[in-house]
């Protein structure tokens, strides 16, 4: 049997019924506390998460912003929107090595140790690409077909971005998903899709644009309900206190004012009145889901985690210069789980 059959979309006929009035669910209606006994470790960049919720161990490969710039003969009627990111990560140092690598060599890296340590999952959250090229996004298609190992990807702010292309950043992005990116989706939607994996259910959520809409908060909220261990999958960090612009979705201070890239990156500024409502209603409900072990981003190019109402949120470097993260979802074992215990 092929290892895909592990892999299945989450249909949404099961947010409904019984699943709705789960024990997470009324914890939620009532604001109470994770009724899971959890437990986050990282060394490096292994991440391990222990959890009673958690049945069988699951392993996940984590890249964020590879920044692959492959091009061919049909990316030249558009080399007036890619020159500037073509050239951006043509050479880059190991970021823990300090030997020369480049996003090619360091993406064939990542799989192969996937592929090595038998992976269940190979989850990519934004800037597999530095723009839509159609050469990259068949060479990347053709190197995760042959890892046999399923994936999960969402688009990064420069997946689907030609730099001074005309359009808002809502509809450049509808467009390249729709005419370069979509195959990487395998059929479900792009800016939303769940993936259950023994036993786990995956969020991968677009927040490319910085935003969230009214559909993708509606998709979170009714996976909460579910009741199901949720992973969140999202490109760009949720704000966190004292954390810069780039841990933008969430952020009080984003929009116009403090867009210091605009120009550089041959885009739309961002909104005057900043972030919309439904944005900030997106990241309260996250950091208040009683079943979400944590989130999983990059964007930064720089690890860090941090930990909010008891969420950790975890941000990987960027696999143009070598990382990626080595993550074990793992059952909660008998003597961990005493530690854990209040009145154990």
């Amino acid at each position: 049997m092929k290892r895909r059959s592990f892999f299945r979309k989450a249909s949404t006929a099961l947010l409904g019924g019984t699943l709705a009035t789960s024990p997470l669910a009324r914890a939620r209606s009532q604001h109470t506390e994770n009724p899971w006994r959890v437990c986050t470790t990282l060394d490096q960049e292994k991440v391990f998460f222990y959890a009673d919720a958690i049945k069988e161990p699951v392993k996940v490969v984590h890249i964020a912003d590879t920044h692959l710039f492959k091009d061919d003969e049909r990316g030249i009627p558009y080399r007036e929107f890619s020159g500037r990111m073509a050239k951006a990560y043509n050479e880059t140092t190991h970021f823990k090595t300090g030997a020369t690598t480049n996003p090619e060599e360091a993406f064939m890296q990542a799989l192969a140790f996937a592929k090595g340590e038998n992976a269940d999952v190979i989850t990519l959250v934004g800037d597999l690409f530095s723009f839509p090229s159609e050469a990259a996004i068949e060479w990347a298609l053709s190197k995760l077909e042959d890892t046999g190992i399923p994936y999960i990807y969402i688009a990064g702010n420069h997946d689907w971005h030609y730099e001074g292309m005309e359009g808002s950043l809502e509809s450049l992005r509808d467009t390249w998903i729709q005419k370069r990116l979509l195959p990487l989706y395998q059929g479900n939607n792009p800016l939303m899709a769940a993936y259950d994996i023994k036993g786990i259910r995956f969020l991968a959520i677009d927040n490319s644009t910085y935003q969230i809409n009214e559909e993708q908060l509606s998709f979170l909220t009714e996976h909460i309900d579910s009741g199901m261990p949720l992973v969140l999958l999202v490109h760009i960090p949720l704000y966190a206190p004292g954390k810069p612009m780039v841990f933008g979705c969430g952020h009080p201070d984003w929009g116009a004012a403090a867009d210091r890239n605009f120009a550089l990156e041959r885009r739309p500024k961002w909104p005057e009145g900043g972030h919309t409502s439904t944005t900030f209603q997106f990241h309260k409900q996250v950091f208040a889901a009683p079943n979400l072990l944590g989130i999983f981003a990059g964007h930064t190019h720089r690890s860090s985690i941090e930990l909010i109402k008891g969420k950790p949120q975890i941000v990987s470097d960027d696999n143009a210069s070598g990382g990626y993260l080595d993550v074990h979802f793992l059952p909660l074992s008998e003597k961990d789980s005493s530690l854990l215990t209040v009145n154990g």
